[in-house]
């Protein structure tokens, strides 16, 4: 449980308002990390892109490292809450499992293309040899356990027939490839926009490709998404 979370709970107004302020400072500074890295942030930036004093930014987060690592891991597991969400829409009826699949990796490709999610995506990879800690920890906060989760339901299909996976955890990961691998390429790590047409081709060949792998029916078979 985070702090924020913590926070949370006491639920009085006084405690609102300072789960208010940590948010902004949380939101603010990973702006400014994200804008000019780790190293070039200052407090001072940071202070007033969020609207509050330094001495504030310390009484809630302390040093720079402190507030960093706070940032990463919590934005992460922030960004990791909207996508186990996206798990509402997989796709229970066999009969539907190309489109239900389809659905469902438009959802998670939305979330991982999220401004905040490619902010720690581009920090966690530049701050690997700085922070390699951090690298886990951010990890463990968010994808790995959206991975878990998605491997718990492809086990369950192929459990009941429906797909033929012999390791689930594996197979989460290379769904989460086929159907999202190619797009930071595409938007040069986030920093530019999408065409909506180009993420869809992306999410249907990904989607095709790992049905051709796990899927029961043969290539080409029923529910069959042509180019």
């Amino acid at each position: 449980m985070s702090v924020g979370e913590n926070e949370e709970t006491a639920g009085g107004p006084v405690d609102r308002g300072r789960l208010d302020k940590r948010r902004a400072i949380v939101d603010a500074a990973l702006r400014v990390f994200a804008q000019v890295g780790y190293a070039q942030a200052s407090l001072d930036v940071i202070a007033a892109e969020a609207g509050v004093s330094k001495p504030t930014i310390y009484n809630h987060l302390g040093s720079k490292e402190k507030l960093f690592r706070h940032v990463m891991t919590e934005t992460a597991a922030r960004s990791n809450a909207k996508t186990l969400d996206v798990l509402t829409a997989f796709p229970t009826d066999p009969d539907q499992l190309r489109p239900g699949l389809e659905d469902l990796a438009t959802k998670l490709v939305d979330c991982y293309c999220d401004e905040q999610s490619e902010s720690v995506r581009r920090l966690l990879y530049a701050e690997a040899v700085r922070f390699p800690d951090l690298f886990d920890a951010v990890r463990a906060s968010g994808p790995n356990q959206f991975t878990e989760a998605l491997a718990g339901r492809l086990a369950r299909l192929a459990n009941a027939g429906h797909l033929r996976v012999e390791d689930p955890v594996r197979a989460a990961n290379q769904f989460i490839a086929l159907v999202y691998e190619e797009l930071p390429g595409m938007s040069a790590l986030g920093t530019r926009p999408l065409d909506p047409a180009d993420v869809a081709k992306v999410v249907t060949a990904g989607v095709d490709t790992f049905l051709r792998a796990f899927g029961t029916e043969p290539a080409g078979g029923p529910g069959k998404v042509s180019g």
